[in-house]
């Protein structure tokens, strides 16, 4: 076609231009908001902490994270409490779609999909365990169930322990492998106080098993996946240089806990909290007095238990010296709440905020993985 069948009068030209520029702006202002929806990183680098680098922002705009684990490769995996197992490749970043959406979850207040665990024997046996509030006959429980990963799909789902009293609040539902090769989980009071200090009930207690769900032979009690009890809402474990096993615990009207884990002991709640003491109960560590932590997530770095703290948007360090226990207190009200915290493969702390559960002021950003340089707090 000759250019002059393609001339056209200024006032059209005016009227094209104009809508083709509202065209590119309404489009470009959909391109990043599905950016900024799905903005997420890659796991950076062992080294991306140099040069005074304290936080680095792995993934944003997640559901109410709760828990995380580390897959042999680096690549990370974690719960939503809502009922998703997603994964954070770690050369891909965060997957689109999720590796399990969980059908008969129970998103109820506290409750709903929680701790996540890869198995030690990951390489060989692909196995990750949750722990989930489920309803049965009207009422609440949870159960930790294994999955086989197979892909980028959790399959073949096996309940390892179920029946373990739940409620609203007050779940538990940490579970971690420890140094033995067991697994760890932790249970809540249900809301039933005195259920902590029944030893036929699972509620109120940390619980030890063997990978298939079996009660292993050197468990305190014969028979009984009972590991200690008089526990109120137990959400946080970790191990030391040690071997030893620390627990956080959220006590009633402050008074929350740091607890030193003995096989066979009983910590106390209903019946002591803050510095009571009372013959075959035992103490905590440290407590917070009338201060209130809410704590979560515990892990072990660089001789020292960190943990995260919910309402007192923190991350806590007890530093251990010298037989005693120091507390130090870090990024204060920098991300809001803090759910959960894990030592990475690459030395580095990984936290879990938790300010879209209801409780908390969440931030454009919110909810966030975040990678922390522990050498910088």
């Amino acid at each position: 076609m000759g250019r002059r069948g393609m001339k056209i009068t200024g006032k059209k030209t005016t009227s094209i231009l104009v809508i083709a520029a509202i065209v590119i702006v309404v489009l470009s202002g959909l391109v990043w908001w599905n950016f900024r929806s799905q903005r997420v990183t890659a796991l950076p680098p062992a080294d991306s902490g140099a040069g005074g680098t304290l936080a680095t922002s792995v993934a944003v705009n997640l559901e109410i994270p709760w828990a995380l684990d580390f897959l042999p490769d680096g690549s990370l995996v974690f719960t939503e409490r809502p009922g998703r197992v997603r994964l954070i490749d770690v050369r891909e970043g965060l997957l689109p779609e999720p590796l399990l959406t969980m059908t008969g979850v129970a998103h109820r207040g506290e409750g709903g999909l929680l701790g996540i665990a890869v198995h030690p024997a990951f390489a060989g046996n692909q196995f990750i365990y949750v722990y989930h509030t489920y309803e049965e006959g009207g009422g609440l429980l949870n159960r930790v169930v294994r999955f086989k990963m197979q892909g980028r799909r959790l399959v073949e789902p096996e309940i390892i322990i179920g029946g373990i009293p739940g409620a609203s609040n007050h779940n538990g539902g940490r579970i971690k492998f420890g140094p033995d090769g067991r697994l760890y989980i932790t249970t809540g009071d249900a809301q039933v106080p005195d259920s902590a200090q029944d030893p036929d009930s699972l509620s109120g207690k940390i619980l030890r098993l063997n990978d298939d769900g079996t009660v292993p032979a050197d468990n305190p009690f014969p028979g009984s996946p009972v590991y200690s009890s008089g526990h109120r809402n137990p959400q946080g474990l970790a191990w030391d240089s040690g071997g030893r096993l620390w627990a956080t615990e959220h006590g009633a009207a402050a008074t929350d806990e740091l607890n030193l884990i003995e096989p066979g002991k009983n910590y106390g709640w209903p019946v002591i909290r803050g510095e009571e003491t009372a013959a075959g109960l035992e103490a905590p560590v440290i407590q917070s007095g009338s201060e209130t932590w809410a704590p979560s997530g515990a892990a072990f770095a660089g001789g020292s238990i960190f943990f995260a703290g919910l309402r007192s948007q923190s991350l806590f360090e007890a530093v251990m010296k010298d037989g005693t226990v120091t507390l130090r207190r870090h990024l204060e009200r920098n991300f809001g709440r803090i759910r959960a915290v894990v030592t990475g493969p690459d030395t580095f702390l990984y936290l879990l905020t938790s300010n879209r559960d209801g409780r908390g002021v969440p931030t454009a950003d919110d909810d966030q993985i975040i990678r922390i340089d522990p050498g910088k707090l």
